[in-house]
């Protein structure tokens, strides 16, 4: 017997994520609030070069700035 997030063509990262938001807009206000913002994440990531780790970066900040980038440079060529 297979499981109904599988069968639905979800990753179980994907199916808890979901449940995990479905729960959180059934609180009430006060405590939807501060679950949702445990719910958040903030990835980092750093370039390594020569075996020295770079400066941390936020990911979304990093990805907002090189669709910046590509949308600069596809309007330049």
């Amino acid at each position: 017997m297979a499981f109904a997030w599988k069968t639905a063509g979800l990753t179980y990262n994907r199916y808890l994520a979901v449940a995990s938001r479905v729960v959180r807009r059934s609180l009430k206000e006060d405590k939807r609030l501060a679950a949702e913002r445990r719910g958040e994440m903030d990835l980092r990531f750093a370039k390594w070069e020569n075996g020295k780790q770079g400066e941390n970066k936020p990911l979304a900040s990093a990805n907002e700035q090189a669709m910046a980038d590509a949308a600069s440079g596809s309007q330049q060529s």
